[in-house]
């Protein structure tokens, strides 16, 4: 069985995201993919802190159960979808931070993108990449590109055009391979 998680990178009150999450885990299961299972996690849902800063002495307790509770939950699958809407050309800084906390959980994982704004989140993807590659994680070619402009009613009611769907079958299609491929090296690694 291979878990993926899709990751909602957003936690800007009023996002878009949550309907991009869902519209994605309902393509995906749709599909009834074998052996594989999907899962939306929120960014929103933890409450991580700024990566080094310092954290009052009084919310301590739950900053390291955030920071916890992420790591675990990351570090529970086998791929990732990131949903990374498009922020200044970058991903959000809550998302970066978010993946700052990462490292070994993710090592030698396969992750595809999901994104919008106004180029539909390519810049945000292109950015991920960067970050990806540092983590070790395989990121795949095709991905999934919702603009503002033209998938949402006045930037705020999600319409997706049809043809995304040959983009997200392809992403799909290669998350899972990779996820799968990768998931025997991780596997190897551990028996060594």
């Amino acid at each position: 069985m291979l878990k993926i998680g899709i990751v909602l990178g957003s936690v800007r009150q009023g996002r878009n995201g949550e309907a991009v999450a869902k519209w994605t885990y309902d393509f995906a299961t749709n599909r009834n993919d074998a052996d594989v299972e999907y899962e939306i996690v929120d960014l929103a849902d933890y409450s991580l802190p700024m990566l080094g800063a310092e954290v009052p002495e009084a919310q301590q307790e739950e900053a390291v159960a955030a920071i916890k509770a992420w790591s675990e939950k990351i570090a529970s699958f086998d791929g990732y979808i990131f949903l990374a809407p498009e922020y200044n050309h970058a991903v959000g800084g809550a998302f970066k931070n978010a993946l700052d906390y990462l490292n070994p959980e993710v090592n030698n994982k396969a992750a595809g993108f999901v994104g919008y704004g106004s180029l539909g989140g390519t810049r945000a993807h292109e950015n991920l990449r960067l970050i990806l590659g540092e983590l070790q994680v395989a990121d795949v070619r095709t991905a999934v590109n919702f603009s503002l402009m033209t998938d949402f009613v006045n930037m705020s009611e999600f319409k997706p055009a049809e043809y995304h769907a040959a983009n997200a079958n392809e992403m799909l299609d290669q998350v899972i391979a990779w996820s799968g491929a990768l998931k025997t090296v991780r596997v190897e690694k551990a028996t060594v």
